[in-house]
């Protein structure tokens, strides 16, 4: 557990930035201790504890990069070149120094016979009387990988702190490493509030509606380095909901909430932080999600989102996933962004960022981005019917059609 003290986040102002938001998790919540080994099968999505280090070389030999003829390049002509074929070296296989002016049959990832230094294509070659004919042009070196090239001996393959997925798992696997030090999972435990919601599954009362953001924030979370654990429903009252987060404070790394962060008679997760250890009221200079809390209970950091569910989503992914990957000990990770064409009108108040929810079209030389045809921080329907969020910064009070903007696909966030 990262155990924080009660004024980490402590911050004067009256409106938080992303940025501000950002800087205050990554330089005080400290990565959870400790360190577990587990075989790279089971890596995925973890984060490395320590830098990988190259234990061998990447080729750990110089080997031929194609099928075809490998051969000394000092022995070619000013024209095509007849080279005796002075034997025949598959992968897997060693070989004999090369003679002069002489060429081997090689095949991928076989070791290059030692005075060769080059190989012809097979698809480029022809073969004449006993010889390969190689043609003028080649340059030293063609087709052919020294050792080391990939990854150097004694080389930082991975830092640490890289989140592990397919990529980094085959690099580890091919430098011989059966099992990785990673950090620990970071245990995060989901609440919904609000006598309003019922849990998917079970009946409707009469001024009920079905809980989704407990769900989608799970979910969310299903693509970080998390234990995730669904808490359920909290009520609309102040003692329960002061005494629930008290108790899963003790058993959880990190808390999440959705909704009873405003200023409601009937919104008590404020109070209850208030109550249970210290909270500063991030109202973030987002919109949706502007009502925000963030807090420390028994040293557990909570986060108070709001009920609606894109600003829930905003906020999640401004505050939620960098907490999650700090107490994970991972690198930072920039939300993706890529430009696109704005399709669309729109005018907005300056100091506060906004995310428009769009469709991404084909365009020239940019993708087009429609802006949904309804606004509301409560349509389920514009995240599953659109494609990104156009993000406008604090400066901008208008987009007209044609300005450039940076979208967030959700399929890359998400």
């Amino acid at each position: 557990m990262a155990q924080l003290s009660d004024d980490c986040f402590a911050f004067g102002g009256a409106l938080l930035s992303v940025e501000q938001a950002e800087a205050l998790i990554a330089e005080r919540v400290p990565p959870l201790a400790g360190v577990a080994t587990v075989p790279l099968h089971a890596a995925r999505g973890r984060v490395l504890a320590e830098a990988l280090r190259a234990g061998v070389a990447l080729p750990p030999f110089f080997n031929a990069a194609v099928d075809g003829y490998a051969f000394r390049h000092a022995d070619l002509g000013a024209g095509e070149t007849a080279l005796p074929l002075a034997g025949r070296v598959a992968a897997g296989h060693g070989g004999g120094p090369l003679p002069a002016r002489s060429a081997v049959r090689i095949f991928t990832g076989a070791p290059m016979p030692p005075g060769a230094d080059s190989v012809l294509m097979q698809e480029d070659a022809r073969e004449a009387d006993g010889a390969v004919l190689v043609p003028p042009g080649l340059k030293p070196g063609a087709n052919a990988r020294p050792a080391g090239e990939d990854v150097a001996l004694g080389s930082v393959a991975l830092a640490a702190g890289t989140r592990l997925h397919a990529p980094q798992i085959g690099l580890a696997a091919a430098l011989g490493n059966a099992t990785l030090g990673v950090r620990p999972l970071v245990r995060v435990g989901v609440f919904s509030t609000g006598d309003e919601l019922a849990s998917p599954g079970t009946a409707l009362g009469p001024a009920q509606t079905y809980d989704s953001n407990r769900f989608t924030l799970l979910a969310l979370l299903g693509g970080l380095p998390v234990v995730a654990t669904d808490l359920g429903i909290l009520p609309d009252d102040a003692a329960a909901t002061t005494h629930a987060l008290a108790v899963a404070a003790g058993t959880q790394d990190l808390l999440l909430t959705s909704g009873g962060v405003s200023t409601g008679e009937e919104d008590h997760v404020r109070a209850a932080i208030q109550h249970g250890g210290s909270l500063v009221f991030w109202r973030l200079a987002v919109k949706p999600g502007r009502p925000a809390a963030m807090g420390v209970i028994a040293g557990t950091p909570v986060l108070g989102l709001p009920g609606n569910p894109v600003a829930a989503v905003v906020t999640f992914l401004h505050l939620a996933r960098p907490m999650v990957l700090r107490l994970a000990g991972a690198r930072p990770e920039p939300l993706p962004r890529f430009p696109a064409e704005a399709a669309f009108s729109y005018r907005k108040k300056a100091g506060r960022r906004e995310y428009v929810r769009v469709r991404l079209a084909p365009g020239t030389p940019l993708p087009r981005a429609e802006k949904f045809e309804r606004e509301g921080a409560g349509l389920l329907t514009s995240l599953t019917e659109c494609d990104a969020f156009a993000e406008l910064p604090e400066e901008v009070t208008a987009v007209a059609p044609g300005d450039s903007v940076a979208v967030l696909p959700f399929a890359a966030c998400f």
